[in-house]
Order: structure tokens, then C-alpha cells, then sequence
């Protein structure tokens, strides 16, 4: 049985962590405002502007399929095409989050 995932204390690190991480994911995108818009590299999306991460709260919708998530453990699954407690220890090694 594995170790017990704290989702809220990963998604307060990684919400910290937000702009450095989107860098990282998404390094063709730009903020505007409170949102950091990109290219969906899961489709063949040509420009940015339908792929939008709010952030300051971890929100994130592509407006073109659909797809959407309210924090960021949801959107490194998503990028990442991984279940959410998968995506959640990846960002709390990566974040050294400890339970």
C-alpha cells in the first residue's frame, strides 16, 4: 500500500510554483494578466490563445476540446497523461513536498 498523498498541500506548492512550472511544460507560452496562455502540445494546436492556465488559483481549460481542470495536480496529469495521484507524487518529489 503506498504512502498517503496530502493533494492540498502538493497543490499549495505547486500553485507557488505555478509560473516556473509552466515555463517548463509549456515553454512557448506568455502571460497575460493572471492567465498563461499556450499551446496545447497534446493536439495540433498552431497558436496559443484556446489553452489558458489561470495563474493565481491553478484553473486551466482548452477552450478548443473541452478539456479542463481546477488545480495544477490535475494539470500535470493531463500534460502528462497520468491519473492524478501519479501526477501528484511527480510534483511532490519534484516540489519535495513531504507528507
Amino acid at each position: 500500500m503506498g504512502q498517503r498523498i496530502d493533494f492540498a498541500a502538493v497543490n499549495r506548492a505547486a500553485l507557488a510554483a505555478l509560473p516556473a512550472l509552466l515555463r517548463r511544460w509549456l515553454p512557448d507560452g506568455r502571460q497575460v494578466g493572471r492567465e498563461y496562455l499556450a499551446r496545447n502540445p497534446l493536439r495540433a494546436d498552431r497558436r496559443s490563445g484556446s489553452f489558458k492556465i489561470n495563474v493565481r488559483t491553478g484553473r486551466w481549460a482548452d477552450f478548443a476540446t473541452g478539456d479542463a481542470g481546477g488545480d495544477v495536480i490535475s494539470l500535470c496529469a493531463y500534460l502528462a497523461g497520468i491519473g492524478q495521484a501519479e501526477a501528484a507524487r511527480s510534483l511532490a518529489d519534484m516540489l519535495r513536498v513531504r507528507s
